[in-house]
C-alpha cells in the first residue's frame, strides 16, 4: 500500500480501529474474532475492498492489518485478508451496500442455540424488543453449515440471506450483517445482540416467548410504545453548541457511559438538557469512545415533524421543572417488564428491589404497558424519577444534570441484576420484597 493511499485513507483506518475497539467493548468480538469490509473508492477513482486481515485483533488495529483488495480480481492481498473475504466482496456488490461486518454476538448466538441432530432447518429468529424487531426487520435468518467459516456454501448462502435481510446468523457462529456505512453495520450487531439478551434472559425468568412473539408478529404496533427512529448515517460530527464546552463534555461523558454500561445498545436512546426555549439533544445516546453523535440544538415547542421519541422529551418538559431526560433500551428491564410471577397470570406493573442500595433508592420502579399515556408516564417520573415502559425502554428524570439522570437507569440495572441473579439460584422473590413496597 502506497504511502499516498494510506494518507488518503487516514480517515478510514481510524474508523476501523475505532469500531474495533468498540466491538471489543460491547463484548460482541473476542481478542481475535470477527472482520470488516467496506466499499473505498481512491483518489485516482478505483473501487477497492478494504477489510481487516486473518487473525488481526480488532481492538489492536494497525495499518499492516487492514488490506485493500481488487473487487474483482484475486491478487496478494486476498492471501491476507479474512477468510470469509469473498462472502463480504458478494455482500458488498448487493445494491447500497457499503460496508459489512461478521461478529460473534454471543447472547444472540446463545438464544438461539438448540440440541437437535444437525444439518437441519433452522427456524428465524423473531426479536420481542422494539429496538431488534423494528431495526432487524422482524426476522434474523439463521443457517446451519458443516464448515462454519469461509466454506463456498457460507460463500453462497449468505449473501442471497442478505439481499433480502440486513443481518443473518451462522448458527453457533455469529452474524453477518451488511449496512450503508460501518458505523450502520456496528448498530444493527450491537441491536442483535441486545436482541439475544433479551430473549435469553426471558427464558430464564419463564417468560413465554412463543406467545409474545405470536402476538407481536399478528399487531406488533399494540406491543411496542412506537417504532424507534431509523438510523441515519449522515451528520454524527454535527454539534449545534460547541461552546458550551462543560455540558458538551457531560453529553460526550454520560454517551460513553450509557453503551459502556450496556444501558443501551450503540446509536439508541437519547438525552437531553433543558434551556430556555430549546432542548439541547442528542439522539443517538449510547456513544463509545472515538464515535460519537448528533449534538442538536431543538426547540421545545412541538412540530409536526417530531419523532415520537423526540416529542416525549418535549412533552416532559412541557409539564415540569425537570432539567433533564434520558431514554435507553436496558436489556434486563425489558426482560423482567414481562415476567409473570409464580400464581399470577399477568407481569407485574412494577418493579420492587431486594438489594440493600436499591431499596435504599427506590420504593418501586413502575412498570408502564406500551400504549402509555404521557400523563400517566409524568406523574410516575414525579414520583419515582425512573419508569419502565414494557415494550418502550426506560425513562429518566433529573433536577439538575446529565450525572444525576443517568443514575437512575445504572441503578436499576444493577437491581435487575440482582432480582435476575436470585430468581436463577431458585430463590422467592416475593419473599425477598419489602413489606412496605407492596403498599405503593
Amino acid at each position: 500500500m502506497s504511502a499516498g493511499k494510506w494518507k488518503a485513507s487516514e480517515e478510514l483506518l481510524r474508523m476501523f480501529q475505532a469500531v474495533g475497539r468498540a466491538s471489543l467493548a460491547y463484548d460482541i468480538q473476542d481478542s481475535h474474532s470477527g472482520n470488516m469490509a467496506v466499499r473505498w473508492t481512491d483518489e485516482g477513482g478505483e473501487n477497492v475492498i478494504v477489510i481487516t486481515a486473518a487473525g488481526s485483533q480488532k481492538g489492536e488495529l494497525d495499518r499492516s492489518q487492514i488490506c485493500f483488495l481488487s473487487p474483482s480480481e484475486t491478487d496478494y492481498g486476498y492471501y491476507k485478508a479474512s477468510s470469509e473475504t469473498d462472502v463480504h466482496a458478494r455482500i458488498l456488490s448487493l445494491p447500497g451496500v457499503g460496508a459489512s461486518m461478521h461478529a460473534h454476538v454471543k447472547e444472540l448466538v446463545i438464544a438461539t442455540l438448540d440440541d437437535g441432530p444437525k444439518p437441519a432447518a433452522v427456524p428465524p429468529f423473531v426479536p420481542v424488543d422494539p429496538l431488534g424487531f423494528y431495526h432487524l426487520g422482524g426476522l434474523v435468518p439463521i443457517d446451519w453449515f458443516a464448515v462454519p467459516s469461509g466454506s463456498p456454501e457460507m460463500t453462497r448462502t449468505i449473501p442471497e440471506r442478505l439481499a433480502g435481510h440486513v443481518l443473518t446468523l451462522v448458527w453457533g457462529h455469529g452474524a453477518m450483517t451488511k449496512g450503508r456505512t460501518l458505523k450502520e453495520t456496528f448498530f444493527r450487531l450491537c441491536v442483535a445482540n441486545n436482541a439475544g439478551a433479551v430473549v435469553r434472559q426471558m427464558g430464564v425468568l419463564g417468560v413465554d416467548v412463543g406467545g409474545l412473539r405470536r402476538k407481536i408478529l399478528a399487531d406488533p404496533g399494540a406491543q411496542f410504545a412506537y417504532p424507534p427512529p431509523e438510523y441515519e448515517v449522515e451528520g454524527d460530527e454535527r454539534c449545534d453548541f460547541p461552546e458550551e464546552e462543560e455540558i458538551l463534555g457531560e453529553f460526550v461523558k454520560t454517551g460513553h457511559r450509557i453503551f459502556e454500561s450496556r444501558l443501551s445498545p450503540f446509536h439508541t436512546g437519547s438525552m437531553s438538557v433543558r434551556g430556555v426555549d430549546a432542548m439541547l439533544y442528542a439522539p443517538k445516546a449510547s456513544m463509545p469512545r472515538e464515535i460519537g453523535g448528533p449534538l442538536l440544538k431543538v426547540s421545545l415547542e412541538p412540530a409536526a415533524s417530531d419523532d415520537p421519541e423526540t416529542a416525549v422529551h418535549k412533552a416532559i418538559y412541557a409539564a415540569s421543572d425537570f432539567q433533564t431526560v434520558l431514554h435507553c433500551y436496558v436489556p434486563e428491564a425489558e426482560a423482567q417488564a414481562h415476567f409473570v410471577s409464580p400464581g399470577e397470570s399477568a407481569p407485574a406493573d412494577r418493579i420492587i428491589p431486594i438489594d440493600a442500595e436499591g431499596t435504599f433508592l427506590y420504593l418501586v420502579i413502575p412498570v408502564l404497558p406500551p400504549k402509555f399515556e404521557t400523563e400517566t408516564l409524568l406523574r410516575f417520573l414525579h414520583e419515582y424519577k425512573v419508569v419502565i415502559v414494557r415494550g418502550g425502554g426506560v425513562w429518566a428524570v433529573g433536577a439538575q444534570s446529565l450525572s444525576e439522570v443517568l443514575h437512575h437507569p445504572s441503578s436499576l440495572r444493577e437491581i435487575l441484576l440482582y432480582r435476575l441473579g436470585a430468581f436463577e439460584r431458585g430463590l422467592d422473590l416475593r419473599k425477598m420484597e419489602p413489606k412496605k413496597a407492596k403498599r405503593w
